[in-house]
């Protein structure tokens, strides 16, 4: 994936000769004096030679700041950003381009974009001169281990003349934006409670409703009922045709991601939030690339894609936008200021959610029993539950905290989730075999631990 090249020209300076004297360099700025002295002791000692000498030293540098400023807007650049969305730790390749679109060819070009300091040094790079009509093309790369959306420019030139009697600075007027994502894990295709066998054969089907747009029609087959025939169709068509009164749905998939602030301790990209955070990510690549249709919940209530059937992405085209949609709120989703999961059970309240996945920080009693009502709304629900107080105590130190995290687990389970606890520096693949072992024992023994015995 890569952005297209931006072309644009630099803004217009409005300071006219002033900017253009103001460029000068220090050999410039000699000569001139030199002019005006040598012009004044001419006049003075009445030397016509001198004179001469005196204007042409005077007039170099003013002729070649004016031609450079009239010059400055006949350069166009462009960037190209190689991917323009890409998972923390990894490297995007930018590409600048510059065109010189004047019939004169340029002198030394210094180029210089601006980038956050997290993705790296500031470019800098030195362009020979540029024929008329030329092109030069020049890459840099940048990285960064924190997600986020980090704006790229706006691009500086610094124009020379072949004299080097005056050095110009121009800025373009846009910038394209890198969007990093979290980083994804693939994990191994286990069989998780709730889920149908996908798309086209998943037990989850929903009845056509009956305005005629809502109609899938088929032909007629022998043995069917004749109360389905649709006749304005059979004549449209010269044949029998039915209506198919179930259309196959995709099975769903629920990913609960707790962003609030109290319920995480630490910062950073090691962090317990941040684990959460990519391990939502790549829950929602892996249940997409399983066929299933996904959303993204968080406890806020807020829900992406949030539109289509029931806010769960469409299929095809439309799953592949709305996964690019998930992945960017990712990208730049942070703590919320509630204290409760409420917001996201009034999301759920509706019913016929199939599996639902969370990622969830430090609970409490009242939490815990939200939580146990979200489990009644779903086909099957997978909690992964980080312990941040664990993430940031040193090692060795087992006191407290890890027992209330067990407490927490217990009530989780005898609601009916299926619930790991997340310890430090664990790995989602690890953790998802967990709980697939957990769901596996709980439905061969009918006890509620892996939250398959109700």
């Amino acid at each position: 994936m890569s952005h297209g090249g931006t072309e644009h020209t630099a803004e217009e300076d409005k300071g006219g000769l002033r900017t253009a004297l103001a460029g000068l360099t220090t050999r410039g700025r000699s000569f001139l004096a030199a002019g005006v002295a040598a012009a004044i002791c001419a006049y003075v000692l009445g030397q016509s030679d001198l004179l001469r000498v005196g204007l042409l030293l005077a007039v170099l540098p003013l002729v070649c700041a004016t031609v450079l400023y009239r010059t400055r807007y006949r350069v166009a650049g462009s960037r190209r950003l190689s991917p323009g969305r890409v998972p923390a730790g990894s490297e995007a390749r930018v590409h600048l381009r510059m065109d010189n679109v004047s019939r004169l060819p340029t002198g030394l070009l210094m180029l210089q974009d601006r980038v956050p300091y997290v993705l790296g040094p500031r470019p800098r790079f030195v362009l020979d001169r540029v024929e008329a009509g030329g092109r030069r093309e020049v890459s840099y790369r940048v990285r960064s281990d924190l997600r986020g959306r980090y704006p790229l420019g706006p691009l500086q030139l610094r124009l020379t003349d072949p004299f080097g009697m005056c050095e110009l600075t121009r800025s373009f007027s846009t910038y394209d934006t890198l969007t990093v994502i979290p980083r994804v894990e693939a994990l191994p295709p286990v069989r998780l409670t709730g889920e149908a066998k996908g798309y086209g054969d998943g037990r989850q089907r929903s009845l056509a409703l009956a305005g005629e747009d809502d109609i899938i029609p088929r032909g007629y087959r022998y043995g069917d009922d004749l109360r389905r025939v649709h006749w304005r169709l059979t004549a449209r068509y010269g044949e029998l045709m039915v209506r198919r009164e179930e259309q196959p749905q995709r099975s769903r998939c629920t990913v609960l991601l707790d962003t609030r602030g109290v319920a995480f301790r630490g910062a950073g990209p090691d962090s317990a939030f941040e684990w959460a955070v990519s391990g939502a990510a790549s829950t929602l690549v892996h249940m997409l690339e399983r066929g299933f249709s996904v959303r993204l919940l968080t406890d806020t209530g807020s829900s992406v894609p949030g539109e289509g059937a029931d806010g769960f992405t469409g299929a095809n085209q439309e799953s592949a936008d709305a996964a690019g949609l998930m992945m960017d709120t990712l990208a730049v989703i942070d703590h919320s200021d509630g204290v409760g999961l409420s917001p996201a059970y009034d999301v759920l309240r509706g019913g016929n959610e199939g599996l639902l996945i969370a990622f969830l920080g430090d609970l409490d009693e009242e939490q815990a029993a939200v939580l146990g009502k979200m489990r009644q709304r779903s086909g099957g629900a997978v909690a992964f539950l980080v312990d941040s107080e664990a993430w940031v105590r040193e090692p060795g130190d087992l006191s407290g905290p890890l027992d209330r995290s067990e407490d927490k687990l217990r009530l989780l389970r005898e609601a009916g989730w299926t619930a790991v606890t997340v310890p430090r520096g664990a790995t989602l693949a690890g953790l998802w075999r967990e709980a697939d072992r957990l769901r596996t024992h709980a439905a061969s023994t009918g006890t509620s631990a892996g939250g398959e015995g109700r």
